[in-house]
């Protein structure tokens, strides 16, 4: 716990530089949560060239916002939060054009396995049934479960109590068992 809470501060201080006007402490931060905020936008999009597009997106709005970002916070909910909504405005922006696009199975990008459900199945298996669950259930399971965020920090992304993003992803573990196991559908 301790070593989180380091790597939280060390998160935290390079937004201050950035803040600041120092850009390679930009430069450090990028290095440092972009791949997990990809993957965590590849789980959200399906797609992992729009995924990328996104954490794009993504970064250039932290750039705008920088001065938002309130001082002695933690860091990664406020960037989730910043990316989870570069993807509901993508996903808002495509449904006004009419584009539902489908993926078909063979398409499925590779999803981080929870490590709850690790031993029910191969890893194929566990995307798909990650597809098939609510998308809040399945933001607050991967954000939690496979990003590594608090349930505070769940709720500050998500917008919710700390409860309700807990709740979300016990919900979302369950179910994902359940499919998992071929009680659902």
């Amino acid at each position: 716990m301790g070593d989180q809470r380091e790597r939280e501060a060390a998160l935290a201080a390079l937004m201050v530089a950035y803040q600041d006007g120092d850009a390679m402490a930009f430069e450090t931060l990028y290095g440092e949560v972009a791949g997990p905020i990809l993957g965590y936008l590849r789980s959200l999009t399906r797609d992992a060239t729009r995924a990328e597009d996104l954490l794009q997106e993504t970064f250039l709005q932290v750039h705008r916002v920088r001065h938002t970002f309130e001082r002695g916070r933690p860091v990664k909910p406020w960037l989730y939060a910043i990316a989870r909504n570069v993807f509901l405005m993508h996903r808002r922006a495509a449904g006004r054009l009419g584009r539902h696009e489908g993926l078909a199975d063979e398409e499925l990008p590779d999803v981080p396995v929870p490590p709850e459900v690790e031993s029910l199945a191969d890893r194929d298996h566990v995307q798909k049934a990650l597809a098939q669950l609510p998308p809040e259930r399945r933001e607050a399971l991967l954000l939690h479960h496979v990003m590594g965020l608090s349930f505070q920090e769940v709720g500050a992304v998500l917008g919710v109590t700390a409860g309700a993003a807990k709740v979300r992803a016990h919900r979302g573990v369950v179910e994902l068992r359940e499919l998992l196991r071929g009680k659902a559908t």
